[in-house]
């Protein structure tokens, strides 16, 4: 066959190989057996009732529902200054570059050989007697390859890349999360440790009060030293109470100076007034099971690698077969004073198949992606299951603390109206002053019994909104679960 016939069947021979290309392994669809396709998977949470939680879908930036700039500003300062998220920025971006990496496999190589040496090339090597002599030697090769698809690896290694991007986009969002969170609470347990170091020493005033007059009554001897002693004790058992408020607030201040990325010193007291905690004046929208699972970024992470592992199975099915690849090259190759002449001009054009027959070894890497797929599958499944417990096990927490945050208040009001009444006593002389200090001493008691339910509310809210997996939409989405690769 002379070389321009050859040159003719090329592409003939191209066209065949390319129409016998078949891709092996798995398609991937979510299976139907998942636990994300169960109906009761995708309907109302039974704990979204009442005045804790409704079925309204949960906005964006939810932590905007407590209506405080001051947290809003600190919510975006960690979004563009905390160090995990620029390590899972750092992370996605190397994703991406994978998948550049990958397709470009599916592109033409080309590459450049050239080198001199000066060397004695073997006499025998040329069916030559005689030993040949030392001499300049020259070689300048371009060469070009490209390889058939012939079996889908490269296109299942795409599919992995671009799952494995999702993946870590779904990561990335997750980091989103947990910072968001972290700062509302952090911010939370600075206010709520303030406003509970106040009621504390308020409850404190009023022993030292009775200490006071505990201690005006033995020197009228109308108390003995016991009463004293006892008055005393209580007046310090509530001040040891007061430096676990200070550390709670500045524990909540260092760990916002984290989150923010700053030092602890960068971040001075003042720069976090809360002079009052934030509320929620609406039940939190909880959407249901449906929205949650496309919004949680652990479910979207768990189904891209489910993806990511259905892929590998046909890669890891392609290597059973042979490969083929076409390349040419052009060049020159003989002595360095000659290159460029006749003589020392070479090239190739043509298919080169490869094949590694399939061994035990081989078809063994085929089920190990089986059974990796297998357990993607269930450690999908385990993730779903896992959000929806947590959603209902955080809006239960928070539905019966508010219940006791309920009774509490109404045993507020009865204690405010029993020092009132015992005040008028008082005044009227009536009742003696110590039946008033009692009265009040209750109701110091009943409003730090309150701000220490106040602030178990305000970390039960934010262990709902961290189930409900809001709080990184701003950023870039990856598909649903349901979604098929792009």
């Amino acid at each position: 066959m002379t070389r321009s016939s050859l040159l003719q069947r090329l592409p003939l021979l191209a066209a065949a190989a390319l129409a016998a290309c078949t891709t092996v392994g798995p398609d991937y669809h979510l299976p139907d057996n998942a636990a994300l396709q169960r109906p009761t998977a995708k309907a109302a949470f039974a704990q979204a009732s009442g005045p804790a939680a409704d079925a309204a879908p949960l906005p964006d930036g939810w932590w905007r529902l407590y209506r405080s700039a001051e947290l809003d500003a600190l919510v975006e300062q960690a979004l563009a200054a905390n160090t995990s998220l620029r390590v899972a920025t750092a992370h996605l971006r190397r994703a991406a570059s994978l998948v550049t990496a990958v397709d470009a496999e599916r592109l033409p190589h080309a590459g450049v050989k050239a080198g001199v040496k000066r060397a004695r090339e073997s006499g025998e090597a040329f069916l030559l007697p005689e030993q040949l002599p030392v001499m300049n030697e020259g070689e300048l090769v371009v060469g070009a390859s490209y390889q058939l698809d012939l079996w889908g690896q490269l296109k299942r290694g795409e599919e992995a890349a671009e799952a494995n991007l999702q993946a870590v986009e779904a990561a990335r969002d997750l980091a989103r999360i947990s910072v968001v969170s972290q700062v509302v609470q952090a911010y939370l347990q600075v206010c709520h440790a303030q406003t509970q170091q106040h009621a504390a020493m308020g409850a404190l005033a009023l022993r030292e009060r009775s200490l006071a007059l505990a201690e005006r009554q033995e020197a009228e001897g109308r108390a003995t030293r016991a009463d004293v002693l006892q008055a005393q004790g209580l007046v310090e058992t509530q001040r040891a109470a007061l430096p676990h408020f200070d550390a709670e607030r500045e524990a909540g201040l260092y760990r916002l100076a984290y989150l923010l990325g700053r030092t602890p010193q960068e971040l001075a007291p003042e720069q976090v007034a809360c002079a009052a905690p934030p509320e929620l004046a609406q039940a939190i929208p909880a959407g249901d099971g449906a929205t949650l699972l496309k919004r949680r970024p652990d479910v979207r992470q768990a189904e891209r690698e489910l993806a990511v592992a259905t892929a590998h199975i046909g890669v890891a099915t392609a290597e059973l077969y042979p490969s083929i690849s076409f390349g040419a090259s052009l060049g020159v190759l003989g002595l360095a004073g000659h290159l460029g002449e006749p003589a020392t001009q070479t090239f190739s054009l043509g298919p080169l198949l490869s094949w590694r027959i399939p061994d035990a070894g081989s078809r063994a890497r085929v089920r190990m992606a089986e059974a990796d797929q297998q357990a993607a599958l269930a450690r999908f499944d385990g993730v779903v299951l896992q959000a929806l417990a947590e959603v209902e096990s955080a809006l239960s927490r928070y539905r019966h603390d508010l219940e006791r945050l309920s009774a509490l208040r109404q045993a507020r009001a009865k204690a405010a109206a029993v020092a009132q009444d015992q005040q008028r006593y008082v005044e009227a002389g009536r009742r003696p002053l110590t039946t008033a200090l009692e009265s009040r001493q209750t109701l110091a008691a009943a409003d730090v019994a309150l701000t220490a339910e106040g602030a178990e509310i305000a970390r039960d809210q934010v262990q709902v909104f961290l189930a409900l997996g809001g709080g990184w939409e701003s950023g870039d989405t990856a598909q649903p679960p349901d979604a098929q690769p792009r």
